[in-house]
């Protein structure tokens, strides 16, 4: 097949799975490219926020602030970034929105990484530590078995939907979720990530890596976020 041909077919939506090995090949390596990209610029945007200082600033206004309106941002920020991900046709709109995602993210996180590194220096490496070792697991089991994992969609929906509706109802009538609930989490997060290598494997066309980068972004994030957390709820 010629590029023409198979830019074609990208164009239609034909699955990658569908494709050639060689783009097959071609399409898991630059996606996995931009997911290390995106995240050394989350990791450098961190660095340099606590460096100059910044990092303590966004802490104390977000944290002087309602949760609900910081995750609500958020999750607005990954729908439309996802959103555009997937639908631009043009290069430049999808890298914005992981470029829009990535900044987003640091912003978010910042509080948490503010609190975890004035209360208990080391955990972030630690937790980090962690994250990485599971999403290699992960990523191992769904690419040796090639099982199709899609199937886990409707319970992921499911189950984030149920997530944030204890998320706000804890929010507003100011209880705590306790371990139990970032344990769920985790494992949630976990799901996430085998449904979204499963679909860079099977379900993705040719000219979505981008796309695919954000998603399994997302999922990564996800589960460091959930992570973190209970690494300090250990240390209480």
């Amino acid at each position: 097949m010629n590029r023409t041909a198979a830019y074609s077919r990208a164009q239609q939506g034909i699955p990658v799975a569908q494709l050639g090995v060689d783009v097959r090949g071609a399409f898991i390596t630059r996606t996995y490219t931009h997911l290390l990209g995106a995240i050394l610029a989350f990791a450098l945007i961190e660095i340099y926020l606590f460096q100059t200082g910044m990092a303590e600033s966004i802490a104390r206004v977000l944290l002087g602030g309602s949760w609900l309106i910081v995750l609500g941002g958020f999750i607005i920020l990954s729908w439309i970034a996802s959103h555009f991900a997937h639908s631009a046709q043009t290069k430049g709109g999808q890298y914005g929105a992981l470029g829009l995602f990535v900044v987003g993210e640091a912003i978010i996180f910042t509080p948490l990484l503010y609190v975890a590194d004035s209360m208990a220096p080391g955990v972030i490496n630690s937790a980090a530590t962690v994250t990485l070792l599971g999403f290699l697991g992960l990523t191992i089991v769904a690419f040796h078995t090639r099982k199709d994992f899609s199937f886990l969609g409707g319970l992921l929906r499911w189950g984030f939907i149920c997530a944030l509706v204890l998320i706000v109802a804890s929010v507003l009538f100011g209880f705590h979720l306790g371990t139990i609930f970032t344990v769920a989490m985790i494992v949630l997060a976990g799901g996430a990530i085998l449904y979204d290598t499963s679909n860079v494997l099977h379900h993705y066309p040719e000219d979505r890596h981008v796309g695919a980068a954000l998603q399994l972004f997302a999922s990564v994030a996800l589960l460091f976020w959930y992570i973190l957390q209970f690494f300090l709820s250990s240390r209480d």
